[in-house]
């Protein structure tokens, strides 16, 4: 049975592994120019599209 996901998840999946390649690139040190307000704007962006997915 073959079952598409939802946009909603599909933008919420889209949304948490960036935030996450982001935050280990930083981690490691390849990414450092990026300031830590951009990491916290992801985490967010990843809270609220995980609320929107619950609440749909």
């Amino acid at each position: 049975m073959g079952r598409s996901l939802k946009p909603t998840m599909v933008a919420f999946l889209a949304v948490l592994a960036m935030t996450l390649l982001v935050w280990v690139l930083r981690g490691i040190g390849l990414l450092t120019f990026i300031p830590g307000s951009v990491l916290w704007v992801l985490i967010l962006l990843s809270l609220g599209t995980a609320i929107l997915m619950v609440v749909r």
